[in-house]
């Protein structure tokens, strides 16, 4: 078996984030055994990266079983060709809609993502993150793969070492902030004003703003900071919530996409509303705490090596009836 991927988003040298869950997919497939070639879909302008990707894909076939794209835009590209089977990953905004710095979707991104959705329709199978994602869906060929999460890299490392070898301070609370500040949907106004109560309450407190490091520096940050603040309006199957919990990291969240299922029976773990008084009261509780979360244990079944299995039997799946539909055909 032979894949290509297909994606838009592809860790590069200056920012080794951008579409890390994508390589460590990659990675993952390839260690099970899977024949992986990658096709970045890459340009100067954006819009135009979509129609040369349709002619990049189709050079790319000869000796490709079937596509796996990322992201419905993507799909879109990997669509314009029936030769072989697509299986469509959507991530989250591409199925719901793009969020607004107000913290909304507009009417007109909700048009958007109803058309995306309207893709799975016609493709041979369609993975989404999450109960929620899926429920968008009338389609049969829908499968819940939340993204892996690398057990290697993110694990638990000794406070004190961290933090020496990131040079921050031994006697600060940090809060991690994993996300660029810049992403309406990441909603950092809420964590600053958060972060900004606590330091009423509580002495030497730090938000860290962590974004475009890459996998192993920021699972040192997870290992160093005292607690992860996570306040989105929306996601799919966020993957910092994955690794802090791989980290033992504990954790405050808004209950957007799985979040309340990866976190909830951890103890240390706290689903709020969107508000910063509630926010800073279960940052405080955690500060108040000695103790880590037990976090790794709950993220287990989502390691690189299972969900490489999973997205391997939708593969075979998928080929299997791919190959007995033609054997129908030739019958007739």
């Amino acid at each position: 078996m032979k894949v290509l991927i297909a994606t838009a988003m592809y860790p590069t040298e200056g920012n080794p984030a951008f579409g890390s869950f994508v390589r460590c997919q990659e990675i993952f497939l390839r260690r099970a055994g899977v024949d992986v070639d990658v096709l970045v879909l890459r340009g100067r302008y954006r819009k135009l990266i979509y129609p040369k990707g349709i002619f990049q894909l189709r050079q790319r076939l000869n000796d490709i079983s079937l596509v796996h794209a990322h992201y419905a835009y993507v799909g879109l590209v990997a669509r314009a060709q029936w030769q072989v089977p697509l299986v469509l990953t959507y991530h989250g905004d591409d199925a719901l809609g793009t969020v607004t710095k107000e913290g909304s979707v507009s009417r007109k991104s909700r048009i958007v993502a109803a058309g995306c959705r309207k893709l799975a329709h016609y493709c041979d199978a369609v993975i989404v993150q999450s109960k929620r994602m899926a429920g968008k869906f009338q389609e049969e060929c829908v499968h819940v793969i939340p993204h892996e999460v690398d057990l290697d890299k993110f694990h638990p490392t000794n406070i004190n070492r961290a933090r020496e070898q990131l040079g921050l301070s031994h006697s600060k609370n940090y809060v991690l902030f994993a996300a660029d500040p810049a992403i309406p949907v990441k909603n950092f106004p809420l964590a600053n004003a958060a972060a900004a109560l606590l330091r009423t309450r509580t002495k030497d407190v730090e938000l860290l703003v962590v974004c475009r490091e890459t996998q192993e520096r920021l699972a040192l940050y997870m290992s160093a900071c005292d607690a992860l603040v996570f306040p989105s309006y929306q996601e799919g199957s966020p993957n910092i919530i994955k690794q802090a919990m791989a980290c033992n990291l504990p954790i405050v969240a808004t209950d957007v996409g799985d979040v309340e299922e990866i976190i909830g029976r951890t103890r240390g773990c706290y689903i709020s509303q969107p508000n910063p008084e509630m926010f800073a009261r279960f940052l405080g509780t955690i500060l108040a705490s000695p103790f880590r979360t037990a976090g790794r244990d709950e993220v287990k079944h989502l390691s690189g090596e299972l969900v490489a299995d999973r997205l391997i039997q939708v593969y075979e799946e998928v080929l299997r009836r791919r190959y007995t539909n033609s054997l129908s055909s030739l019958r007739f």
